[in-house]
C-alpha cells in the first residue's frame, strides 16, 4: 500500500481555502499511485476553531464541505478530519470526527476518544468522546485510526497526560496493521523529542508501523510545525515532514527504509522557524500584508525585526526609531545599522519635543513632586501613540517587542511599548533571546554585535540599566520558568539554593502584573507553559500561594 501523508496549513473558517489545499493534495497523491491520502486533525475547518463551534451554520458548512471532500476519492481513499454530531441524547452536542472516504463516499466515521483540557485545550468545552475510533479494511491491510490526543497515553513518559481508556490498545485489539495519528499538535521547544517518545513506544509495544500526520501553520497563538513522521513497527523513525512548512509525504508499506539520523533541528533554529512561521500567518491571515517594529538599538526589537523581515520581506517591514533625551547614539547607531542590515525601511521620529510639552502640560498638576517611573512611562507611551498613528495611516499591523522575561515580571508599559497586534518574543526568556541572536549572526553579522554586548537597558532615564531593578536574566529566567512552567512552591525553590529575597519578589512581580498581561496582545507560544489562553489566573485576588 502506497500512503500520501499531507500536512496543510489551513485557514481557519475557510472551507474553501481548505478544501482546495485537500483537492491539490488527493490530485497529486492518486497520479502518483497512492491508495490512501491522510490529512491532519479538523482538516475541514483548522485548528483551533473555539467558540466557532457553537453557531450550527459553522458545523453545518463542515458536513456540506465533507461531502464535498468525498467527491474527490474516486480514484483514491481520503482521511479527512471534521466535526461530527453527537447521535447520543447525552453529553456534548459535537464529536471530534475522522471520516474514511472512497468511491466518492464517507465509508466510516469515528472520532477522538481523549479530549485534552489542559494548558491551551479546552475540547471538553464543546466535544464529547467518541464511542470508537476510526477502523476499516484497505486493500487486505487493517488500519486504525487516532486523534492527536488518543496517542499521548503510554503511561510512564514524563509530564504525559494519563487517562483510563487507551484509544490504541484497543485498536491493537483489533489485529490493525498500521496505525495513523491525524494531529493538530502545536510547537513547544521540548515536543519534537517528546513526540519522537511517545511513537516509539506505542510502535515498539504494538510491533505497528505508526504514521503520524500533524497539521502545520500559525493560528493566532499557536504555531504548528508539522514534523509528520512515520515510524516503522520497532519505532524507528523513516520518514520525517519538514518542520514549519507544508508538506506531503510518501509512504510504501511492503518498501524498505533506513532509520532516519539524529539530531533534531538545533533548538535556535526552531525557535527562529516557529516565530517566522507564527508571524506571517497571523499577519497574512488577518488580511495584512505591511508591519512595523518600533527600533530601541536594543536585542529584543532586533529579534522581532529579524523575524519581521524573514516573515514578509524587507519591502514589508518598517522600523521606526524614537530617540529621547536619554536615548544614547549608540541606541540610535544600532538601530540604523540593523535596519540597513536587514534592508527593511527606516525611520526616525525624535520624541524629545512632545515629552517636554507632556511635561509642562502636567507640571500644574505634578508641581513639587520629583520625577519617577511615570515620567518614564510617558516616554514609552508616547512613542505607542507614535507607532498606533503610523499602523492607522499605513495599514500595517504593529508588532510589540517584549520577551518573556520582561512580560513576566511587568517590566513593560501598558499603551506603551505593549501596543501592538501581535507580541512576536513574548513566550521567549531572554537568556533564549541571545542564544538566538548569536545563532543569527553564526555565519555574518546581522544583528550587530554591540547590541548583543551591550547591558539591557529601556533607556528611560540616566544610566538605566535592566538589573537596576531585576536580578540577572540567568537568574531570573530561571526563576520563571520554575514558577510559571513548573508550579514549583516557594519552599521547593528556596530548596535549590536560590535566594529568598529575590525569589520572592519574582513571585511578588508575576502576581502583580497579572492585570497587565490580560490586556497584552496575543503572543507566541514557544514553552510549555506561555502567558495567555493557556494560563489562567485571576487579576482581583488575595493570598501569596508560594
Amino acid at each position: 500500500m502506497k500512503i500520501s501523508i499531507n500536512q496543510i496549513n489551513p485557514i481557519i473558517g475557510d472551507f474553501e481555502h481548505n478544501l482546495s489545499l485537500v483537492s491539490e493534495a488527493v490530485r497529486k497523491a492518486s497520479l502518483s499511485g497512492c491508495d490512501l491520502a491522510v490529512f491532519p486533525e479538523l482538516t475541514l475547518m483548522g485548528y483551533p476553531p473555539k467558540d466557532l463551534l457553537e453557531k450550527p451554520a459553522f458545523i453545518k458548512r463542515n458536513l456540506e464541505y465533507l461531502e464535498k471532500i468525498s467527491k474527490e476519492s474516486l480514484s483514491i481513499g481520503i482521511i479527512c478530519g471534521f466535526v461530527d454530531i453527537n447521535k447520543s441524547e447525552k453529553g456534548k452536542p459535537l464529536i471530534n470526527g475522522v471520516a474514511f472516504l472512497q468511491n466518492g463516499k464517507i465509508i466510516y466515521t469515528g472520532g477522538k476518544k481523549l479530549l485534552p483540557s489542559y494548558d491551551v485545550f479546552d475540547e471538553t468545552r464543546y466535544f464529547e468522546p467518541a464511542e470508537h475510533s476510526l477502523y476499516f479494511v484497505l486493500n487486505g491491510i487493517r488500519i486504525g485510526v487516532t486523534i492527536c490526543e488518543d496517542i499521548w497515553n503510554v503511561g510512564d513518559i514524563e509530564n504525559l497526560h494519563r487517562y483510563s481508556v487507551d484509544p490504541v490498545e484497543e485498536l491493537a485489539q483489533k489485529g490493525i496493521d498500521i496505525l495513523i495519528n491525524i494531529s493538530a499538535s502545536p510547537y513547544t521547544i521540548k515536543k519534537p523529542s517528546l513526540r519522537m517518545k511517545v511513537l516509539e513506544k506505542i510502535a515498539s509495544k504494538y510491533g505497528l508501523p505508526i504514521i503520524y500526520c500533524n497539521q502545520v501553520g500559525g493560528n493566532d497563538d499557536l504555531v504548528f510545525d508539522g514534523s509528520s513522521m512515520v515510524v516503522d513497527k520497532t519505532g524507528r523513525p523513516v520518514l520525517r515532514g519538514n518542520e514549519f512548512h507544508a508538506d506531503t509525504l510518501m509512504w510504501e508499506s511492503d518498501a524498505d527504509y533506513q532509520s532516519l539520523p539524529a539530531p533534531w533541528t538545533e533548538e535556535e533554529k526552531s525557535i527562529i522557524n516557529c516565530l517566522t512561521l507564527g508571524t506571517r500567518d497571523y499577519v497574512t491571515k488577518c488580511g495584512f500584508k505591511k508591519v512595523l517594529v518600533g527600533l530601541s538599538g536594543g536585542l529584543d526589537s532586533s529579534l522581532v525585526a529579524y523575524i519581521a523581515m524573514k516573515a514578509l520581506g524587507p519591502e514589508n517591514v518598517t522600523g521606526i526609531s524614537m530617540p529621547s533625551p536619554y536615548t544614547s547614539e549608540l541606541s540610535k547607531k544600532c538601530a540604523k545599522v540593523l535596519a540597513k542590515n536587514l534592508g527593511i525601511h527606516f525611520d526616525e521620529i525624535p520624541i524629545a519635543d512632545i515629552f517636554d510639552s507632556y511635561k509642562t502640560a502636567l507640571s500644574p498638576a505634578f508641581k513639587g513632586l520629583k520625577e519617577n517611573e511615570t515620567e518614564e512611562n510617558l516616554q514609552a507611551r508616547i512613542r505607542g501613540s507614535l507607532l498606533m498613528a503610523m499602523s492607522n495611516k499605513f495599514n500595517a499591523l504593529l508588532l510589540t517587542t517584549g520577551n518573556k522575561s520582561e512580560t513576566a515580571t511587568g517590566y513593560c508599559t501598558l499603551y506603551g511599548d505593549m501596543c501592538g497586534a501581535l507580541a512576536v518574543i513574548s513566550d521567549v526568556p531572554k537568556t533564549i533571546c541571545y542564544r538566538v541572536a548569536a545563532f543569527i549572526n553564526r555565519e555574518k553579522e546581522i544583528i550587530p554585535q554591540e547590541i548583543i554586548d551591550r547591558p539591557p537597558s529601556a533607556e528611560l532615564r540616566p544610566n538605566q540599566t535592566d538589573q537596576d531593578s531585576l536580578p540577572p536574566y540567568d537568574m531570573l529566567d530561571q526563576l520563571i520558568e520554575a514558577i510559571v512552567e513548573k508550579n514549583l512552591s516557594f519552599e521547593e525553590i528556596i530548596e535549590q539554593g536560590y535566594d529568598p529575597a529575590i525569589t520572592k519578589d519574582t513571585f511578588r512581580r508575576i502576581v502583580i502584573n497579572e492585570y497587565k498581561r490580560r490586556q497584552a496582545s496575543p503572543g507566541l507560544k514557544v514553552t510549555s507553559k506561555a502567558f495567555g489562553y493557556g494560563r489562567r489566573y485571576p487579576i482581583a485576588r488575595r493570598g501569596e500561594f508560594f
